[in-house]
C-alpha cells in the first residue's frame, strides 16, 4: 500500500489524485502546518522536511509531480503512456514545474493565501501577468485537440491540473483562456478528481 505522507490540503492533494486515478491502495499519514507554513513535526523520511513524501515498500519519494510520475508508471497505460507519450508526459511535467508553478504561487499568496495585511497587491498583478502569458501558450496548445498528449487524459493533464487548481478554484479570470478553462473543468471533474476533492475540500 502507498503511504502519503501529507495532508489533503497541500500538494500531497496532487497524490492523493494521481492514486485515485491509478486504482491503488493508499493511505494518507496525516502532517499538516504550525503557523507561517511549517510542519507541525519533522518529516524525517523527506530531507527538505516537507510535504508530501511517498513511501512504496522500501522506495521513498519526494517531490510531488515525481511522485505522480512514478504512481502512473505503475499503473501503466493510459495514465502513463508508452514510447514518444511518455516523453511528452514528461515534458508537460517539467514545463508545469519550471513554467507555472511559481507564478501561480505569487499569484496565490498575494491573493487568498496571505492573511489579507501581508498581501502584496503589485505581487499577485506580477504572478497573474508571467501566469497569463503562459496560460496563452496552453490555450494554443489545446486548439486541435482535448488533452495534452492527444486524445487521452494522463497524468501529464493531472499533473499540470493540480498545480492549476488552485487559481481555478479560487476566482482567476480564465475568460480570455476558454480552452484551459474547459480542460481544466473536464479534468478536475473526473471520478477520481472528485474522489480527492472531497479530500481537499470537506
Amino acid at each position: 500500500m502507498l503511504k502519503i505522507h501529507g495532508i489533503p490540503r497541500s500538494r500531497a492533494f496532487r497524490c492523493i489524485w494521481a492514486a485515485e486515478e491509478a486504482g491503488l491502495a493508499y493511505e494518507v499519514v496525516p502532517l499538516g502546518f504550525a503557523p507561517g507554513f511549517k510542519l507541525e513535526r519533522p518529516l524525517a523520511i523527506n530531507p527538505n522536511n516537507k510535504i508530501p513524501a511517498l513511501e512504496d515498500g522500501d522506495l521513498v519519494l519526494f517531490e510531488s509531480l515525481a511522485i505522480n510520475l512514478h504512481i502512473a508508471a505503475k499503473a501503466g497505460a493510459p495514465l502513463m503512456p508508452a514510447g514518444n507519450d511518455a516523453s511528452r508526459v514528461m515534458q508537460w511535467t517539467l514545463w508545469t514545474a519550471t513554467e507555472i508553478e511559481a507564478h501561480v504561487m505569487r499569484w496565490g499568496y498575494n491573493t487568498y493565501l496571505k492573511p489579507p495585511a501581508d498581501r502584496v497587491p503589485a505581487e499577485a498583478a506580477a504572478g497573474k501577468e508571467a501566469l497569463d502569458l503562459r496560460l496563452a501558450v496552453l490555450e494554443r496548445e489545446l486548439a486541435d485537440r482535448p488533452f495534452l498528449v492527444g486524445n487521452a487524459f494522463t497524468v501529464a493533464d493531472l499533473n499540470l491540473a493540480c498545480v492549476l487548481y488552485a487559481p481555478w478554484a479560487n476566482a482567476y479570470d480564465l475568460v480570455p483562456f476558454p480552452k484551459v478553462k474547459a480542460w481544466l473543468d473536464t479534468c478536475l471533474t473526473r471520478p477520481a478528481a472528485l474522489r480527492a476533492r472531497k479530500q481537499r475540500e470537506g
